[in-house]
């Protein structure tokens, strides 16, 4: 419950106290926001009876019928509305709200937090909401200016490029230093900017002087080919050239390469 209170209302949405960082500007807008919210949103469902007079209603989330005497929940903020207890819950998460606190928008009812977030953008690092009349957005989400950063080293990365790891921005250089896959050929790490080629949990710069034969050298892009002990033959006939001049009996496989553009989230 008190996890879910937390994630369903969330203490820097109305107290400045867990905001230290906030301006003297950005407080007087929490403190507003918060006032506003309270006065023109915020209730607290009634988990009663279905009485006499609503016999039949239907629920106002899932449209079946609530008889008189089934449990029911009514919101004082959208009048003589009833709902099953079950779905009584966020019209964004669908979570159940916890001790009933709901905040209501256009008739419809959420939990605090997706309820702040229809005015007020959340920073992705910080979870608090963003006043600043700047942000930064990145891959369908948004940060304070200052607290869009490397992951690992924490330089700032606006205005430069970066990669997403994990949800979270890291800059080029750790991700090439810590997360790049080094490439079976050459043993240099495939960088952001990088097309990469992948089979069996390998990996490979795509050019040609890397992702070819080991025999024949014949780039090997899009087609067909086989692998013995984490070498990439064109053909069997490749494969077994050099299988029988080395002493190994690694078993192969055959399959088709798989070619990666650069990072996505670059």
């Amino acid at each position: 419950r008190a996890r879910a209170l937390l994630q369903q209302l969330p203490p820097q949405d109305c107290d400045e106290w867990y905001c230290p960082e906030l301006a003297e500007e950005e407080r007087w807008q929490l403190r507003a926001f918060s006032a506003r919210r309270r006065r023109e949103a915020l209730g607290q469902g009634l988990a009663c009876a279905v009485p006499g007079p609503c016999h039949g209603c239907p629920c106002r989330k899932c449209g079946r019928r609530l008889n008189k005497g089934d449990p029911g929940i009514s919101a004082s903020r959208l009048g003589d509305q009833f709902w099953h207890p079950s779905c009584f819950s966020c019209h964004f998460c669908h979570q159940p709200l916890v001790d009933l606190i709901y905040f209501q928008q256009d008739g419809r009812i959420y939990c605090g937090r997706h309820h702040a977030e229809l005015f007020r953008p959340r920073c992705a690092s910080c979870d608090q909401l963003i006043f600043m009349e700047e942000c930064i957005e990145a891959e369908g989400r948004r940060w304070h200016l200052e607290h869009f950063c490397c992951l690992e080293c924490d330089v700032p990365l606006r205005g430069q490029r970066y990669v997403m790891r994990s949800g979270r921005p890291c800059c080029r250089a750790c991700f090439e230093s810590l997360f790049a896959e080094p490439c079976q050929a050459c043993g240099d790490p495939i960088g952001a900017d990088s097309e990469g080629a992948t089979h069996q949990g390998l990996h490979w710069h795509a050019r040609a002087a890397c992702f070819c034969c080991s025999l024949c050298r014949k780039p090997l892009r899009g087609q067909p080919l086989t692998c013995r002990r984490g070498r990439l033959f064109c053909s069997d006939t490749c494969s077994l050239r050099q299988g029988s001049s080395s002493s190994s009996s690694a078993s192969d496989s055959s399959d088709s390469a798989f070619a990666s553009a650069p990072s996505p989230d670059s």
